[in-house]
C-alpha cells in the first residue's frame, strides 16, 4: 500500500518515463545522465511511495506493467506542465529567452538556419536555441515527448495534440543536368514528370512524399523504387548524381542557392498556374502556453526563408 501523504518528484517522474520510453535501464541512465545504481533507486522509490509496480525487470527486457501504461501519460502531461511553467515564466512578458530545443527537417535546416538563428541573435538575445535535424516523423515523436519544444517543417501533421502554424509554401524547381531538354526552361507542366529520369531522397524524408505525390497526379513513374542501387540521404547527394547524369530531381526554392550553383547543373520552374509546392509551418504541443511567441519565432523564419529564396532566384535568372 501506498504512502498517502507521497509526492513523486520531478526526477523520479523523468526516471520512470525514460524508462518506459527506452525499456533499457542502461539507454536510460545514459540519457539521464545518472547512474544505473542511482537509476533503479529513484524508480524503486517512485513504486514504493505510490505502492504500485510500474516496471518489470528481467535479465533479457524491460517491460511497463498495465498500471505503469495507465500512468505513463499521466507522467508525461506532469513533466510537460512543469517545462511550460519555466519556460512561461521565462517569457512571462512575450519575450523568447532561455534555452529553446528546435526542430528541423534535413530539406530546410541547411539553407535556412545560418540567417534564422542570425535574427534570432538580434531579436531574442537571451534565447538559447538547440537544433535538431531530424525526419518528420522522428521530430513529431520527439515533440510529443517533450524532447523538443517546437518543430518547423512541411505541413499538414495531422497528428492530434499538435497546433500547425502555416508561414509559407514553397515551390518546387526541376534540376536537370545542363544538356536536358527541359533546363531554362520556365513554363513546365506536371506532364514533365512522366519523362524525367527522377532521383529521389531515401524513405523518411517528406520530400520524397511529396514529390510522390505530384507524380501520381500524372501518373508518373519516379526513378526511385525498390530495385534501384542508387540511394541517397541528403540533397547534396542528389545534385552530384544529377550532374553524373544518373537523372533530375525537384528541390525546394530555398535550396538553390546552396545546392544548385555548381558546374554540370540546369535549372527549369513549372508554369505559373502549376501548384507544386510545399507548405512550410511551425508545430508546437497545444498544451504549450508559449504558442503566440512560438509565432513570433515563425517569422524569423520566414524571413529567412525569404531570403534563401532570393539568392536562389539569381540563379534562375541566370
Amino acid at each position: 500500500m501506498g504512502n498517502k501523504e507521497y509526492r513523486p518528484t520531478l526526477a523520479q517522474l523523468r526516471t520512470f518515463v525514460t524508462i518506459a520510453e527506452n525499456r533499457h535501464f542502461g539507454t536510460a541512465a545514459h540519457k539521464l545522465n545518472i547512474s544505473q545504481p542511482s537509476l533503479s533507486q529513484a524508480l524503486v522509490a517512485l513504486e514504493s511511495g505510490l505502492g504500485v509496480q510500474l516496471i518489470e525487470r528481467s535479465t533479457r527486457k524491460v517491460i511497463v506493467t498495465a498500471t505503469g501504461e495507465r500512468l505513463l501519460p499521466l507522467a508525461k502531461a506532469t513533466l510537460e506542465a512543469a517545462e511550460n511553467f519555466v519556460a512561461h515564466s521565462r517569457g512571462a512578458n512575450g519575450v523568447l529567452a532561455g534555452p529553446l530545443s528546435i526542430g528541423i527537417i534535413p530539406t530546410l535546416a541547411p539553407y535556412i538556419l545560418p540567417e534564422f538563428l542570425r535574427l534570432a541573435r538580434e531579436s531574442y538575445p537571451e534565447l538559447k536555441p538547440r537544433i535538431v535535424e531530424d525526419q518528420t516523423e522522428q521530430l513529431i515523436q520527439q515533440l510529443r515527448d517533450g524532447h523538443i519544444d517546437i518543430a518547423i517543417l512541411a505541413l499538414p501533421t495531422n497528428v492530434p495534440g499538435i497546433t500547425e502554424c502555416p508561414l509559407f509554401d514553397e515551390p518546387f524547381i526541376v534540376v536537370t543536368d545542363a544538356s536536358h531538354e527541359a533546363a531554362g526552361h520556365d513554363d513546365l507542366s506536371l506532364d514533365v514528370l512522366d519523362d524525367l529520369n527522377l532521383l529521389l531522397l531515401d524513405d523518411g524524408h517528406c520530400l520524397r512524399e511529396q514529390i510522390v505525390d505530384l507524380c501520381r497526379l500524372v501518373n508518373a513513374a519516379p526513378h526511385a523504387d525498390a530495385d534501384s542501387a542508387t540511394r541517397a540521404s541528403s540533397l547534396t547527394t542528389i545534385m552530384q548524381l544529377v550532374v553524373a547524369g544518373l537523372g533530375s530531381t525537384l528541390v525546394p526554392a530555398s535550396a538553390i542557392a546552396t545546392e544548385c550553383a555548381r558546374p554540370g547543373l540546369g535549372l527549369a520552374t513549372f508554369d505559373e498556374g502549376v501548384v507544386a509546392q510545399r507548405t512550410i509551418g511551425l508545430v508546437c504541443r497545444s498544451s504549450s502556453s508559449r504558442t503566440a511567441a512560438y509565432e513570433e519565432l515563425g517569422e524569423l523564419v520566414t524571413q529567412a526563408h525569404r531570403q534563401a529564396v532570393a539568392k536562389g532566384e539569381q540563379l534562375l535568372k541566370g
